[in-house]
């Protein structure tokens, strides 16, 4: 039986913050439908205090801005992006193209098609978010989507000029300081001044990720991925020390992310948490840690390992970190999640910067249906059909004509019939008049 040692805020506060959301983001995408690129201007005026002639950046200028930035942060782009192509290369080649034939002169096939044009949302506000122009452009590039469009916001009214590089580095094809609901919409219903795409990736704060969900459908997107989550899960072996610093790692992000531990020992979690006390008033972003932690971190005691997995499984949460003996149990105890991180020497935010598999993952349970962006998220998987041999035709036609009208479908049994008439010389009655 698990005993809490720390709650969260209710979940009725949390839905009501969104009901706020869901409306101003309607709103926004409405009058951007309407109004266009005059719209566009006019948000990212507001929110961003930006308002250049374009906010497309020009190739001098991406050239200009890339050249301001350090050769070191160059090269840690170059070695980061390499890791995440070279993972998005082997998820690729795990995809197979076939063909076969089922029946005689029946063949059946699978392709791959990479969307033709693809946005990828970079968030900034505070945080210059770099890693995620790794994440989204890089891999649309490796499934071979031929444009993509890449959004950014300046932060405090200053080019982002590092994530700028990022972006070019990756091989966006477009690159806008624009950000916020503004960037998505435009990019989803397209401009004046910008074609749409056919889909959205990348992480973003909750305005961002209603305006996904508002326009899905309309466009693809990668999934859901609201605030960021992490699920600590630690035995009595864990260090509270790395447990805690783990857990303020991902509670910087934002005031409304979730840190939750889970351990087989009431010492770790009362020593995790008094580490987080000792911890937080020294964090030079304590200011989104400490909300988040007050408001959004939970401690749960559970009674064994068994246990330990059945509620993290139930919490299906975006990151796992696992602190235990045998880390390596989880692959085979869990099945909901957005990414499991093995042992100490792994934490999560080797995977948020550099490790090379993709950060955006699905959050709010979503890890109950879906994994996170990965290489096929750009591809459609479609299939043909060819049937060649005339005794198939025949054999399918009248199987057609048969299963169609059990359904009472007679247009699609007539369609069967013509092909057996076609192929093996069958009687069409329906045709006599």
């Amino acid at each position: 039986m698990a005993e809490i040692l720390k709650h969260a805020v209710p979940e009725a506060e949390v839905a009501a913050s969104l009901d706020q959301v869901r409306e101003t983001v309607a709103g926004v995408i409405a009058n951007i439908r309407e109004r266009g690129d005059a719209a566009v201007r006019e948000y990212s005026e507001k929110f961003d205090k930006w308002s250049p002639d374009s906010f497309r950046l020009s190739a001098e200028e991406v050239d200009k801005i890339v050249a301001s930035v350090p050769q070191q942060v160059i090269d840690d782009i170059r070695f980061v992006q390499e890791q995440v192509r070279t993972f998005a290369r082997h998820q690729l080649d795990s995809m197979g193209e076939f063909e076969v034939e089922t029946l005689p002169g029946v063949k059946l096939g699978q392709k791959h098609i990479p969307v033709q044009a693809a946005g990828a949302y970079i968030p900034g506000g505070r945080y210059p978010l770099t890693a995620s122009a790794h994440m989204t452009i890089v891999t649309a590039k490796v499934a071979g989507v031929p444009r993509v469009v890449a959004c950014t916001p300046p932060i405090h009214g200053e080019i982002p000029a590092a994530t700028v590089a990022a972006m070019h580095l990756a091989g966006a094809d477009e690159i806008w300081l624009l950000g916020g609901v503004q960037a998505v919409a435009a990019m989803a219903v397209g401009t004046d001044t910008m074609e749409p795409v056919n889909l959205i990736a990348g992480p973003g704060n909750a305005y961002v990720a209603e305006a996904k969900r508002q326009l899905f459908g309309e466009i693809g997107i990668d999934l859901f991925a609201g605030p960021t989550e992490i699920l600590v899960l630690a035995d009595d072996q864990a260090d509270p020390f790395v447990c805690a610093v783990d857990l303020l790692s991902q509670a910087e992000h934002g005031p409304d992310s979730p840190a939750v531990l889970i351990t087989t020992s009431r010492e770790v979690a009362e020593r995790t948490i008094a580490e987080v006390e000792r911890l937080l008033p020294g964090m030079p972003t304590r200011d989104y840690a400490e909300p988040a932690w007050r408001n959004h971190g939970q401690v749960h005691v559970v009674g064994s390992v068994d246990e330990l997995y059945e509620l993290a499984d139930a919490f299906a949460f975006e990151h796992v970190e696992v602190l235990t003996a045998e880390p390596r149990l989880a692959l085979e105890r869990m099945t909901q999640y957005g990414a499991l991180f093995l042992g100490e020497g792994t934490c999560v935010s080797f995977g948020d910067k550099v490790i090379g598999t993709n950060h955006v993952l699905p959050t709010r349970g979503a890890a109950r249906y879906t994994g996170g962006l990965w290489v096929g998220k750009y591809l459609k998987t479609v299939t043909y059909q060819e049937v060649t041999d005339t005794a198939s035709q025949a054999l399918l036609g009248r199987l057609c004509g048969r299963a169609s009208r059990v359904e009472l479908f007679e247009g699609h049994a007539r369609s069967g019939d013509v092909r057996a008439a076609r192929a093996a010389g069958d009687a069409l009655p329906w045709n006599e008049a």
